[in-house]
Order: C-alpha cells, then structure tokens, then sequence
C-alpha cells in the first residue's frame, strides 16, 4: 500500500471476540497501527500513541491496532499494560498474517495514516510529523 491508495479493508476480533471492520470506520481520520507485545519499539511507541489519541479522539481520530502476537494472553496483557484504550483487533498469525500481507508490512511498528474517505495518506510518520498530519487531516 502507498499513499495516495485506497487502505485495504480489514475484519478482525477484537479483546472480546467480536470482529471489528475498518471500512465501518470511513468517515474519521484513522491510523492503522502493526504491532505486537513482543516488540520493544512497539511498547516503546505506545505511551505517543496515548498521548496522540488523547488529544484528537474527540476531534476525529480513531486508531485501529492491529496486533500481530500469536499468543492472545500476551496480547491481552500488554493493552491493558499499556493502557491502549481505542480499537485493538489481532491478526494471530504473526509474520503470515494476512493483514501484514494486505499493507505490505515487513516490520513493526509500521503505521498507516487514512483520510475520512479511506485513502492512505502517509505511512509510518512519527512524533511531530504524525501530529501534523493528524492534524491536517482533522481540517479536512
């Protein structure tokens, strides 16, 4: 996926089973997050993830984190370790996940910014860069 696509429709579970479809979503400015309990700059990466979906949640942004753990325990744990309060679904199939597949992802943390109309607009922007995007996005 690049930018400038239209982001590619996941259905996931999420904590409680339930599937969540990122399509529903169209409509807010949506950051996909890759990532899983097992990787430290994942978890490094979480505690900007809060801070940036504390402050735009309200204004538009959700975050869909699609985790890549094949042990659901750990996956579990680490949201609520983490304190990850929007859209967790886990795709449990680790590196052959067909979520990964779908964005081309071929390392974690990998992220993908989505207009409200579904387009990706940037991928793995960080700190400033992200929240400028966001931002931007938010305008729209």
């Amino acid at each position: 996926m690049i930018p400038g696509q239209t982001a590619a429709d996941l259905s996931l579970p999420d904590l409680n089973g339930k599937i969540v479809t990122l399509s529903d979503l169209k409509g807010k400015v949506v950051l996909i997050d890759f990532w899983a309990s097992w990787c430290g700059p994942c978890r490094h990466n979480n505690p900007r993830l809060v801070k940036l979906y504390n402050k735009y949640h309200n204004k538009g942004l959700e975050i869909y984190g699609v985790s890549l753990d094949e042990d659901a325990d750990s996956w579990k744990k680490a949201v609520h370790h983490d304190k990850l309060i929007w859209i967790q679904v886990i795709d449990d199939k680790g590196w052959e996940a067909t979520s990964a597949s779908a964005y081309n992802v071929d390392m974690i943390p990998s992220s993908f910014l989505i207009d409200r109309q579904g387009i990706i607009r940037t991928i793995n922007a960080e700190g400033p860069d992200l929240e400028r995007s966001v931002r931007d996005l938010l305008k729209d």
